[in-house]
């Protein structure tokens, strides 16, 4: 059975495209049959793959104007990888669907009907929130998050959750999020550092061992419209995808499946910090960024990291049950225990 993975986050500029376009050609390499699909209206998947195209023959048209299947699959450089390619008409997609029935699963349709061909299908999210994201959300198994080592990424961390949630509840789609993954991480600098290890410790899934680096040459390559193992294999960047390709290859040995909707309750304002007010719960676990905790409510277990770094934000984090945090709490040592 074929996954189908969405790269999401409604943050701009996180490196959803690139990670798109890298981790299907290392699929493609690694012998998974892969298909990637372009569901932006910016469609620069298609551009930075050079895929070439016929007007007609775009994911826009195999939705909403009754073009063949077959027609709209392009192949690349690479002989396990096609793309469907998108153009500037999916943003009239989002006027046209409104009155379509069952909008919300055009996507997750066109997938079902050739999804037993292919290993691997990624679809590459817009940075927004529309009924094209519902779409493709909808038509995903699975979620990876590309995150930017970069302190805004931090805050929008539970609006995003949020986003995802809402799919489960509210549409019933049991979306799972496969990872979070670290991107234009940068090791000399103290900044990026400190929120790569904040990240790791306050998003309450699975976060990826492998953190992509900032790269000249992953950014010069859709110049060249090629993926980064083309022009540039034995960069960091291109190490890196590789590794991330791996990864999630053999992510559902590993890792822990979330398949039940988390809870998200905000039950108390803790602080006046000018940045952080809420509390977040989940089924799994609660975790509040917060300066302080006053509650007779709240008779959890907490543990007070305070961070080092520019931020000068202490984490508190609430366990529901300590065996869903195993590997937080091997990472401390005796005395934090």
């Amino acid at each position: 059975m074929s996954r189908v993975i969405a790269i999401f986050n409604q943050k701009g500029g996180v490196g959803k495209t690139t990670t798109a376009m890298n981790v299907s050609g290392y699929f493609a390499i690694l012998g998974k049959k892969t298909l990637l699909i372009d569901f932006d209206p910016q469609y620069n998947t298609t551009i930075g793959l050079g895929v070439i195209h016929e007007p007609s023959e775009t994911i826009y048209h195999a939705l909403l104007a009754g073009q063949q299947i077959d027609k709209v699959i392009k192949r690349t450089y690479l002989a396990r990888l096609d793309v469907v390619p998108a153009s500037q008409d999916l943003a009239g997609a989002l006027v046209e669907l409104i009155e379509v029935p069952d909008r919300e699963s055009l996507l997750k349709k066109f997938i079902d009907r050739i999804r037993d061909q292919y290993d691997f299908i990624l679809v590459d999210l817009g940075p927004t929130v529309n009924l094209l994201t519902v779409n493709g959300l909808m038509a995903a198994d699975e979620v990876v998050i590309p995150v930017q080592c970069e302190y805004y990424s931090l805050e929008g961390i539970p609006q995003l959750l949020d986003t995802v949630h809402l799919i489960r509840e509210n549409l019933g789609h049991p979306l799972k999020i496969s990872g979070a993954l670290l991107t234009m991480y940068d090791k000399r600098e103290k900044l990026s550092r400190d929120i790569a290890r904040e990240i790791r410790k306050r998003f309450p899934y699975k976060v990826y061992d492998v953190e992509i680096p900032r790269s000249v040459a992953l950014a010069e390559s859709p110049r060249f419209q090629k993926p980064i193992m083309l022009y540039a294999p034995q960069s960091p960047g291109a190490i890196a995808y590789e590794e991330l390709a791996k990864e999630i290859i053999r992510g559902d040995e590993n890792q822990k499946e979330y398949i039940i909707p988390p809870k998200r309750d905000v039950f108390e304002t803790i602080s006046s910090h000018p940045y952080v007010e809420k509390t977040y719960e989940y089924d799994y676990g609660t975790y509040t960024p917060a300066i302080n905790i006053k509650s007779e409510e709240i008779k959890k277990e907490i543990i007070e990291e305070e961070i080092s770094s520019d931020i000068r934000e202490p984490l508190v984090l609430m366990i529901h049950e300590e065996g869903d945090f195993k590997d937080f709490f091997d990472s401390l040592t005796p005395e934090r225990k």
